[in-house]
């Protein structure tokens, strides 16, 4: 019998909203990562040989989907005086994004060769007639409402991805480009970094409106020993676009909860997150992050979202190893609430379908201990 057949068991949604809040759930909260962002192609081969007919997400009963965005309409065409001569090539096999960023190679978004179309330009003419995307037309968002409902009415939480600035800022610039401008032409890296900003606080504001659950936002800014940039840059960067896009989902929704994700160790930043508006942290990467140590300094004020080692646990631990990790996180980061189990990344193709199997029977068999 499943967790959501027993008599007395919460809706996902229910469960959900109530970790968040730090109230008493029934189970924890559990998924695999963000479904949104999917799975690399052998995982995906993986659940289907195992999980069909049915979705990943209906066969492990899992608590969060997502919505996005409808397409846009605007031909790819439009970016190839930006991307070369292979640019026609690289948009007849698909890999150009609506932002004009070519993902060369490599069979997912997170294993490719990311090409800039911005990179190496100095003309500034050039870089502000780029041709944007068109995610703040309302046809983007249209019938998103309905959606919502339609999930909401089936009992689950529904989140959705409002965009990053600083990493949709670098693939189209080029990290060390705009790192650069950053010390050295801050005007320019301001301008561009208003440019992504502008569509995340558009499209968190949509998603909240419609009544999506979990806002998601964020930005890779570390590394497993600590910051890609100064905590100062960070301010002067990153922090007001930050908590625009806070501002922005709560008065459109003050009921919905805004998530930050950043992979790395990004402790030094946690109380700046908090103060710009951030609820819920993601995914507190256990490689570099104590967990439970995060939850004691934090836990008052933060909810987390992952904790499950994806570098060591996951794909090459024993299933023994998976309910031991498991267990330690909900005996400790879901201690009075607070805490959506997942493992800290999309997983890798190492992952065996026993270590997907003992993460969910460990997180549906252990209890979430009273406050």
């Amino acid at each position: 019998m499943r967790p959501s057949e027993r008599a007395g068991a919460m809706t996902s949604r229910e469960r959900v909203l109530a970790a968040l809040a730090h109230r008493a759930t029934d189970r924890v909260p559990r998924l695999l990562y963000e479904e949104a962002i999917g799975y690399t192609p052998p995982i995906e081969r993986l659940l289907a040989g195992h999980c069909a007919p049915k979705t990943p997400r209906e066969y492990f009963d899992m608590d969060i989907t997502s919505v996005a965005p409808a397409p846009t309409v605007l031909p790819r065409a439009r970016f190839d005086d930006y991307l070369g001569p292979d640019a026609e090539q690289a948009r007849a096999r698909g890999q150009v994004d609506e932002w004009g960023v070519w993902w060369r190679g490599g069979a997912r978004h997170h294993f490719a060769r990311i090409v800039s179309p911005l990179r190496g330009l100095r003309d500034r003419r050039r870089i502000e007639g780029y041709p944007w995307p068109d995610l703040d037309a309302p046809y983007r968002f249209e019938g998103l409402a309905r959606r919502v409902a339609d999930l909401h009415a089936q009992g689950l939480a529904v989140a959705a991805f409002a965009g990053s600035v600083f990493e949709q800022a670098w693939y189209l610039r080029g990290m060390e480009d705009l790192m650069l401008d950053m010390l050295e032409a801050p005007a320019a890296a301001h301008a561009l970094l208003e440019r992504t900003a502008a569509y995340q606080r558009r499209a968190a504001a949509e998603f909240a409106r419609a009544g999506v659950d979990i806002v998601i936002t964020g930005d890779d800014v570390a590394g497993q020993t600590g910051l890609l940039m100064s905590p100062a840059m960070w301010r002067e960067f990153l922090r007001p676009h930050l908590a625009a896009a806070a501002r922005a989902v709560k008065e459109a929704n003050p009921r919905a909860f805004v998530f930050y994700h950043s992979d790395g160790n990004v402790e030094a930043l946690v109380p700046e997150l908090i103060a710009a508006g951030v609820e819920i942290l993601n995914p507190v990467q256990p490689e570099c992050m104590d967990p439970a140590a995060i939850k004691r300094r934090f836990g008052d004020r933060l909810s987390f979202w992952g904790t499950v080692s994806v570098q060591r646990t996951m794909p090459f631990g024993a299933p023994a190893d998976v309910r031991a990790e498991v267990e330690d996180r909900i005996r400790t980061v879901a201690r009075g609430g607070g805490l959506i189990l997942a493992p800290a990344h999309v997983l890798g193709p190492e992952v065996p379908w026993e270590n997907v199997v003992a993460f969910f029977e460990a997180a549906d068999a252990t209890p979430v201990p009273p406050a």
